[in-house]
């Protein structure tokens, strides 16, 4: 497994839509992932430092792992399929290892909050992940060459979101 680091949230022009973006650590390769509004704010909230007057569904769900006497050790970026993607959160109780099926955002913003890692199939980085060129150029921001043209074409909601993205700040 590769282990990914939050690089960013970003907000499509063209519809509004978000999707965060996974960096795998090391390397130049990225993991867009579209989301939710509520749950791009909670990730974005919580990496912001924002606190909020009352819990957050993913606080949430974090105090009553910790009621139970569990402990998050990760979240795993699992399967895409029909351009779907699955996570799950490995939590640990009493010795005993427990996998919860997830949606990656949902999983990410449990991940924040619990200051655990975040990791990725090597088959799936192998399918979904894209390349930044080096120099960002707005009108082709990624290199699409990485990607087979079957698999582009599966992924053709994804490639067009991330074709309207300006880069230029990455990393700033």
């Amino acid at each position: 497994m590769l282990e990914l680091e939050i690089d960013s949230i970003r907000v499509s022009l063209r519809n509004y839509q978000r999707v965060v973006i996974l960096k795998v650590k090391d390397s130049d390769l990225y993991l867009p992932i579209w989301i939710g509004p509520s749950e791009a704010d909670s990730i974005a909230l919580k990496l912001q430092e924002v606190s909020v007057p009352r819990p957050l569904t993913h606080d949430l769900l974090c105090g009553v792992i910790t009621s139970l006497k569990g402990t998050v050790q990760n979240i795993v970026i699992s399967n895409l399929s029909d351009d779907t993607f699955f996570a799950k959160i490995i939590v640990e109780q009493s010795g005993s290892t427990i996998e919860i099926d997830s949606r990656p955002s949902d999983a990410i913003a449990i991940a924040i909050r619990t200051s655990t890692p975040i990791y990725a199939e090597q088959k799936l980085i192998d399918q979904a992940a894209v390349k930044m060129n080096n120099k960002p150029d707005p009108s082709m921001p990624f290199e699409k060459s990485l990607v087979k043209e079957d698999e582009l074409k599966n992924l053709s909601a994804y490639t067009d979101f991330v074709d309207t993205l300006d880069l230029e700040d990455l990393g700033k």
